[in-house]
């Protein structure tokens, strides 16, 4: 009698540990399942953050209470059985109809999604190319490029926070508050919803950077920050090599002193808006009075009210160690060749010659 009830219960212990473990095997392979129903290509994928040092706990319960997985417990416990100890830091798009093994692999081969934006802003080029592309590469309007420029509040808080930018920048007259500033490079954003105001700061940090080497240099110039880029931003459309820009830095000097115009075509362009090559400018429009406009009138001595583009470094660094030179005039042939002289004849005569031989540049 006791033998039979030791098997009842033996029997007993049996079934149970064999429903347990069935009801278990059921659960746990039931939570390894797809979250959703509906089919990976229909189903809409779902961004995740999984950060640096972060272990596979906490990231068990990120996928769950992101609603990629079923369950955390399980997930800790797949990762046990199968050995996975290594889950990859980054940006995931995961597919909740994806069951928990193939949304583990995407994580461990890290696959991650990469929203960058890379944007090259191009040497000698103006806030309106900046405007427009920053438009193009981001979620931002050229209107909002340009506000931003007029925002009196935002300019004032980056006159506070770097050196090189003063109240000049402020000028009733400046077309584009940073015109000149923003130091062109390649730079990477984190996405294309990056905001103006980051994109400006990320680059006003860099150009902080390179300026910061000739900080001393720049306040025992005679000039100051705002007239060197201006210069600067002459010279860059004026000259191609650095050694015809330093020249053309001189030639400015020289043309100041005797109280000259610079009569550079190129900020008469600018003056009216008008991108060099889009037309010839207009004989009243040459002699119209602008700040900008160094071909006009009242302009001896000057040099424009700010920037004209934003110039390079070599530009810049032109400026700052120009070359001192006998020349006050030159002019540049289609192919981007420099000539430098003397007198106005001098530089009629040369006019002549390179029209004479197809060297003069016509817009078409």
């Amino acid at each position: 009698m006791k033998s039979k009830i030791v098997i009842i219960i033996i029997s007993i212990i049996v079934i149970l540990f064999i429903t347990l473990s069935l009801g278990s095997f059921i659960w746990y392979s039931n939570c390894l399942k797809p979250v959703s129903s509906v089919s990976i290509e229909e189903n809409e994928l779902i961004r995740v953050e999984i950060k640096e040092n972060m272990g596979v706990s906490k990231i068990a319960e990120l996928l769950e209470n992101s609603n990629v997985i079923r369950n955390a417990n399980v997930m800790k416990i797949y990762t046990k059985i199968n050995n996975i100890g290594t889950l990859k830091a980054g940006k995931y798009d995961l597919n909740n109809s994806e069951n928990m093994q193939n949304i583990l692999e995407h994580i461990i081969n890290g696959e991650i999604v990469n929203d960058e934006v890379k944007i090259t802003f191009i040497e000698g080029k103006n806030m309106r190319w900046v405007a427009k592309t920053i438009a193009e590469k981001t979620v931002n309007s050229e209107e909002d490029v340009l506000k931003l420029l007029k925002d009196e509040d935002y300019i004032n808080s980056l006159i506070e926070k770097y050196w090189f930018l003063t109240d000049e920048i402020k000028e009733e007259e400046i077309y584009y508050s940073l015109e000149g500033y923003l130091l062109p490079d390649t730079y990477i954003f984190e996405n294309k919803e990056v905001s103006v105001e980051t994109i400006f700061n990320i680059i006003l940090n860099y150009t902080e950077k390179f300026l910061n080497q000739y900080k001393e240099e720049i306040e025992e110039s005679d000039l100051t920050v705002h007239q060197i880029l201006t210069l600067a931003s002459l010279a860059e459309l004026e000259g191609k090599t650095l050694e015809d820009r330093e020249e053309i830095i001189g030639v400015f000097y020289n043309r100041i002193e005797k109280g000259m115009s610079l009569g550079s075509d190129v900020t008469a362009y600018y003056a009216f808006k008008i991108d060099m090559g889009e037309r010839d400018l207009t004989v009243k429009e040459l002699n119209t009075e602008n700040p900008y406009n160094t071909r006009g009138p009242k302009m001896e001595s000057k040099i424009p009210i700010g920037p004209i583009d934003n110039p390079s470094k070599i530009s810049i660094e032109a400026t700052l160690n120009y070359k001192q030179t006998d020349a006050y005039y030159f002019v540049a042939d289609k192919n981007g060749k420099v000539y430098f002289t003397k007198t106005n004849d001098e530089h009629l005569s040369k006019v002549k010659e390179l029209k004479s031989e197809g060297l003069w540049y016509v817009y078409e």
